[in-house]
């Protein structure tokens, strides 16, 4: 099993004060919490990485990133710009970027790889929305959606990087999928990827909350979460990550 980690998708809240502010709350009392992963908007990573500056197990991330590695693609940001700030993960693939902005299989494949070439560590994010799950097709969705990401970079490269699981119906909807739905399909995505030799994190995501945290973490095959209304509070993210530590 891959070693418990718990990430917070800030998503698009917060200034630079308040972000730094939230980051060092959360740092002042994660001494005993698993590998931390904050994603705050990007024009908040660099406050939240100074404030993160002598801090040795919580991580910066960026919420998305650009395909292309250099260019005319005004508003866009690419990976090597994200490593210089001094990132370390990026999320690709979110169903909000999937569903919003119309990102598809392919193109969260090449971010993916363009995250990787710059030696960042993608979260790829996938999960099936509710229409999918009611016709039988979660698993199916969840395939296409990896196998995209392994026939452009292969499995080794897949498996080097972070999944998450979010069922794009318990997305901020207070909607949660129950402990044996998540490992369910947390267990058909490990069968997936096989045995590589590579403890490759699966997290859960969707409505995670201080007071459903322990279950879900209690599944074997959930390594962690993908936290994203609840890590905008210090004291209920916190709550989170003990819950991880007790239950991993």
């Amino acid at each position: 099993m891959a070693k418990p980690l718990l990430a917070g998708n800030w998503k698009m809240h917060g200034t630079a004060q308040s972000a730094a502010t939230l980051a060092g709350q959360i740092a002042d009392c994660a001494a005993e919490a698993p590998d931390i992963i904050l994603l705050p908007s990007f024009v908040c990573i660099p406050a939240v990485i100074a404030e993160l500056a002598a801090r040795t197990n919580i991580s910066v991330g960026a919420q998305n990133l650009c395909q292309h590695a250099q260019g005319a693609y005004t508003g866009e940001v690419c990976a090597q710009m994200l490593a210089d700030l001094g990132c370390s993960h990026v999320l690709v693939g979110h169903s909000e970027r999937r569903a919003l902005f119309a990102e598809n299989n392919q193109l969260v494949a090449e971010k993916f790889a363009a995250a990787q070439s710059t030696g960042l560590t993608p979260i790829l994010c996938v999960g099936e929305t509710l229409t999918e799950r009611q016709k039988g097709l979660r698993l199916q969705v969840v395939k296409e959606q990896i196998t995209a990401v392994v026939d452009l970079v292969g499995l080794q490269n897949v498996c080097r990087a972070v999944i998450a699981y979010e069922p794009v119906w318990a997305i901020g909807t207070g909607e949660t999928a129950t402990p044996e739905q998540a490992q369910e399909v947390h267990a058909y995505i490990r069968a997936q990827l096989g045995e590589q030799g590579i403890p490759t994190p699966l997290l859960y995501g969707g409505s995670v909350k201080a007071d459903n945290a322990a279950a879900l973490f209690a599944q074997p095959d959930i390594d962690g979460g993908l936290v994203g209304g609840a890590s905008l509070e210090a004291e209920q993210f916190l709550n989170i990550a003990q819950q991880m530590v007790e239950q991993k």
